[in-house]
């Protein structure tokens, strides 16, 4: 019986760890679609004329942050 109750709690443990990743990789995502999105928005502002380079930089700067500590995963549509 305790190895049984062993095993499932080593099973339960994996799901727990396997849904923590699944939910960070997913917070990622977003964070890195909205900081792309920022980098859009900057861009257009600065060739309409109401936005700054200087913001476009600051934009682009971040984004390459993310990609430098999480991947550049969520520019393939994953």
């Amino acid at each position: 019986m305790a190895g049984f109750l062993d095993r499932a709690k080593e099973q339960a443990q994996r799901g727990l760890t396997q849904g923590k990743q699944k939910i960070d990789e997913v917070q990622e995502k977003r964070a890195g679609d909205a900081l792309l999105k920022k980098l859009g928005a900057a861009y257009y502002a600065e060739r309409r004329g109401t936005g700054s380079a200087q913001d476009t930089q600051q934009a682009l700067q971040a984004l390459e942050s993310h990609i430098a500590t999480n991947g550049d995963g969520f520019l393939h549509g994953s």
